[in-house]
């Protein structure tokens, strides 16, 4: 079915609600999935979430959206769904992304990721009720996690193959991020808590978006996705200070240095997963705008890497190896 086809049939499927009669979908944004949201204005607005069964198992972003409402976290909620169809009418969070609102007004960051705190802190205590009806951040998943850097943006995009020596010296690098990611506490984690998918909103804010791959996972997880974000870079003061904030409220148990290497090495882990996501998403996909994320993505890694020297291989082999062979990459 072509996207013409398709965006008949949703609008079909959206104009059977009372108010809706006359609604013309209007495309709001797509991402990084096969997911594309449409606004419909009826006695309100309301986003169409379009979502290919095929293609997208939309279930857990049902259930998800059910744990969030339950913690009373802004988030939307299911006004109607079908899931053989693959649509899903929800509530509207508005248009402003807390990307476009820093970059619009710098001034208003500090507030703003205090409230983005205060929610994940609440996510993490209500949702322990939760968590365990979550998949596991397991081991299989973690590692497998790790193959998406090599695979897809060193192998695929840059070909580039490891010797076996840096094989060997890669597995050992994976083996302290793995460790260090399964001995954290286990927590509600959104997985993708960032300024794209956080909305700003006149009251409970933030909106909280894209939450279907919700998992039980690390505790530094989600703050590190915030603060480390792939699409914004932070002051480290900024930084320090908001992590502050959450390890005060979190009452983890750890130690500010334990808790420290805690996000450095989930860091390092979730930014060589997402830049070989963001190679993947244009070899795959077809989706080129991910691309210029991956030099500040891989920046972090370079940064926090060299700080740790279990980690050194990653860190040298990233800088001298992957972000020249970057630059000389023409598509």
């Amino acid at each position: 079915m072509n996207s013409d086809e398709r965006l008949d049939q949703l609008t079909r499927w959206v104009r059977r609600f009372d108010a809706l009669g006359d609604a013309s979908p209007v495309p709001v944004s797509e991402d990084a999935s096969f997911r594309r949201y449409y606004r419909v204005q009826g006695d309100e607005s309301l986003i169409v979430m379009d979502a290919p069964s095929e293609l997208e198992d939309s279930r857990p972003f049902i259930d998800v959206a059910a744990f969030l409402a339950s913690m009373e976290l802004n988030s939307p909620r299911i006004v109607e769904f079908d899931l053989e169809k693959g649509f899903l009418l929800v509530t509207d969070l508005g248009c402003t992304q807390y990307l476009q609102q820093v970059d619009d007004e710098p001034d208003t960051a500090d507030a703003l990721y205090s409230d983005a705190i205060d929610a994940l802190i609440v996510m993490q205590k209500e949702g322990k009720a939760f968590q365990g009806q979550l998949p596991a951040y397991d081991e299989t998943l973690v590692r497998f996690e790790t193959t998406i850097f090599r695979d897809w943006l060193c192998g695929r995009h840059l070909r580039m193959k490891f010797s076996d020596c840096e094989e060997r010296e890669w597995q050992r690098c994976c083996d302290v991020l793995v460790d260090c990611t399964l001995s954290q506490p286990t927590v509600f984690v959104h997985r993708d808590y960032h300024s794209r998918n956080l909305m700003v909103t006149e009251t409970d804010n933030p909106g909280i978006l894209d939450f279907q791959g919700a998992v039980e996972g690390p505790y530094v997880y989600d703050l590190v996705s915030l603060l480390r974000d792939c699409y914004i870079r932070w002051p480290d003061d900024f930084v320090a200070r908001h992590m502050e904030r959450f390890f005060v409220a979190c009452e983890s148990g750890k130690t500010r240095e334990d808790f420290v290497r805690d996000f450095d090495l989930v860091g390092v882990q979730r930014h060589l997963k997402a830049a070989g996501i963001f190679a993947r998403l244009f070899h795959r996909d077809g989706k080129s705008a991910y691309l210029k994320d991956i030099p500040r993505t891989l920046a972090y890694v370079v940064d926090t890497s060299s700080q740790y020297d279990e980690l050194h291989f990653i860190a040298e082999y990233v800088s001298n190896r992957v972000l020249p062979a970057l630059e000389e990459v023409v598509e």
